[in-house]
């Protein structure tokens, strides 16, 4: 099918991935029925033949000269290298080489190329940031001086707009290798080694030859996948391998009219899961000329707190709403829990290393290797809960920009978020949130929408109150004014007295900052995202929010006199003078009157007095009714005299 999408005016396409499983195939040539088992051993098998094809590449281009000639994008000859890192591979001449008897089509061989130019690709940014870390290696590598991070920012290319975190954990690796080594490593290349190979499968790195994929005419939601397969681990001729055809369901998520691609086939167990790239048009997101804008700011307890701003003509801000947040303390309660126990078994791991040294024959190997096995484990459960939590993070935030009609989100930049002074504890929780992912995933779901998410600089939303900029006093809590603390802020400036959350009033400095700057907002040349740089002083006078008021309520005299109510809260209707029939009528009081009720009460009864019940009578006559002569009274609660019951009434 084609691969072009057709776009109108004011549209832009997006690029998604939807998530299906591959139940079951036919082979084409014998017609026999695949079960979900035998298919996923067929795709093992060649997947494992492009995994070989892969590692061999990798290990023998893995070094800083090759990587550097194919980020450089022009081959020997001064020609640019195609965007395609197979055919930019063969332009240079690095090819694979299949094992010894078996025999595979040129469209194989592709995708063995395309996986291992991605990853060669991927080691040119690490490789660039490692030398830098290490050519600006500073005297205290778990502190850096102020003149240390401008060196570092100035040796890396593009450091000014890199986060500190990254810059840090790149540090902390060098610093781990220097400790068990003796020396800072060469390279990148001796600080990680030769990368491990997925199993996967790479269609989009094949044409018609190889695999095809069709939308159902019938039912949009199905489509067919047509793929060689080999029928043998090691295939000798072509004629061990035949087509196979997947059908797949796709979930809901994907449009009907979107241009779907070919997948990339992964084994998780005895399962092949399709990871399918789909284009469809969305509203084109603008840079400029928002009215309607939503702030997020980043919080420690509490994730994100959000809410939405609208710029009136003539440049004055008022609010729409107090704004919300989330909180997902019970994840991240589970994702401390997590991240101690990562901590732990890796220092057990170290301390096995240092006993066991290089000796594979040491009694503790065996115990070390089961500790690899759980750490990879633990790595794994901690990476599906962060992609849950950005991606509930990021949906809950587009929904915020959806509800109050906004068209730009403003996210305060993530290059400001470092932890400062609050323990080693406090700092590993800032340093491993998902902020990063719940960015990326933001503007992924806002595309859908045509809303546009904004970086902006985070400096003093903090400090400075939202309504007149003057600076905030930081308070403990709003019970506790003159107690210092970081939470609850309160503007000191008498004719403002704003009040509120710390986080409250930072997404509102947030939002304020990107409409005033919105003339500023450019386009990153490298990653396409939308970014204001720097403040301008003369707009950010202007970014206040202006409070709206329903006129003017200060007192202008007494206050008026309000004689009491006439009557107390009761029935104003007189009750009936009997009952209609034996179930009763509707009791004095405010009683439901949408249920019957068991028994009600005699308009003579006093409201003290317990009336009689209606259930567990006897037929015979009571004791008491027997003597004629004789009028008893029964107690009740309260002390209180009791009426006469008249012996011969219906009860």
């Amino acid at each position: 099918m084609s691969g072009k999408l057709p776009l109108a005016e004011g549209e832009a396409s997006r690029t998604a991935c939807a998530r299906a499983l591959l139940r079951s195939g036919v082979d084409e040539e014998s017609g026999e029925v695949l079960s979900q088992a035998v298919l996923a051993q067929r795709v093992g098998w060649c997947a494992d033949l492009v995994a070989g094809m892969v590692s061999g590449l990798l290990a023998e281009r893995w070094n800083a000269g090759d990587v550097e000639v194919l980020a450089s994008g022009v081959d020997a000859g001064g020609r640019k290298l195609p965007s395609n890192a197979w055919m930019a591979l063969r332009r240079l001449g690095w090819i694979v080489t299949t094992p010894e008897g078996v025999k595979v089509n040129d469209r194989v061989v592709r995708m063995a190329q395309e996986q291992a130019g991605r990853a060669l690709r991927s080691a040119s940014w690490r490789a660039e940031l490692t030398a830098g870390v290490l050519a600006t290696w500073p005297a205290d590598p778990r502190q850096r001086t102020a003149h240390e991070w401008e060196q570092i920012r100035q040796a890396v290319p593009g450091g000014e707009h890199l986060p500190s975190r990254v810059i840090k954990s790149r540090t902390q690796q060098a610093a781990k290798f220097l400790a068990v080594n003796g020396r800072l490593p060469v390279d990148v290349f001796e600080l990680e080694g030769v990368p491990r190979v997925a199993r996967m499968l790479l269609l989009a790195a094949c044409d018609r030859q190889q695999a095809t994929i069709e939308r159902s005419d019938t039912d949009p939601r199905r489509v067919l996948l047509r793929l060689q397969l080999p029928t043998r681990p090691d295939p000798r001729s072509y004629r061990d391998w035949t087509w196979v055809a997947c059908p797949i369901i796709l979930p809901p998520t994907v449009p009907a009219g979107a241009v779907v691609h070919l997948p990339t086939l992964r084994l998780t167990g005895r399962q092949v899961r399709a990871d399918l790239a789909y284009t469809h048009a969305v509203p084109k997101a603008q840079r400029t000329g928002h009215t309607v804008a939503v702030g997020v700011d980043w919080g420690l307890n509490t994730l994100l707190c959000a809410g939405a701003l609208r710029q009136h003509e003539g440049g004055r801000i008022t609010e729409l709403g107090a704004g919300g947040q989330f909180r997902a303390a019970g994840i991240l309660a589970k994702q401390h829990r997590l991240r101690r126990l990562s901590e732990r078994l890796h220092a057990k791991a170290d301390h096995y290393q240092r006993l066991t040294g290089r000796d594979e024959q040491h009694h503790l190997a065996g115990k070390q290797a089961v500790l690899r096995d759980e750490i990879r484990h633990l790595s794994d459960r901690r990476t599906n809960l962060n992609t849950a939590l950005a991606w509930a993070a990021a949906r809950w935030a587009v929904d915020q920009a959806i509800a109050s009609r906004a068209t730009v989100i403003y996210v305060e930049d993530l290059r400001s978020l470092e932890a400062r002074g609050m323990g080693a504890t406090l700092n590993t929780r800032l340093s491993q949130q998902v902020r990063g992912q719940i960015v990326d995933r933001m503007r992924h779901l806002a595309a859908e929408h045509g809303i546009a998410v904004v970086t902006v600089p985070a400096r003093n939303t903090s400090k400075h109150c939202p309504q007149c900029l003057t600076p905030l006093r930081h308070r403990k809590a709003p019970d506790k004014p003159t107690v210092a603390g970081w939470k609850w802020v309160i503007c000191p400036h008498q004719s403002c007295r704003w009040q509120g959350d710390r986080d409250q009033g930072a997404w509102r400095r947030i939002a304020a900052r990107g409409l005033t700057h919105q003339a500023k907002t450019v386009t990153d040349k490298t990653t396409g995202h939308m970014v204001i740089r720097a403040v301008v002083d003369k707009l950010e006078a202007s970014a206040v929010i202006t409070t709206t008021s329903r006129g003017d309520r200060s007192k202008t005299g007494p206050t008026r006199h309000k004689p009491p109510r006439p009557a107390p809260r009761r029935r104003r209707a007189p009750s009936p003078t009997r009952p209609h029939n034996r179930a009763g009528k509707r009791p004095e009081g405010h009683a439901p009157t949408d249920r019957r009720l068991p028994r009600a009460a005699h308009r003579h009864q006093g409201v003290n007095t317990i009336s009689t019940p209606t259930t567990g009578h006897s037929h015979e006559e009571p004791p008491w009714a027997r003597d004629s002569t004789s009028t008893p009274t029964r107690p009740h609660h309260g002390g209180k005299r009791s009426r006469k019951l008249n012996p011969t009434q219906d009860h």
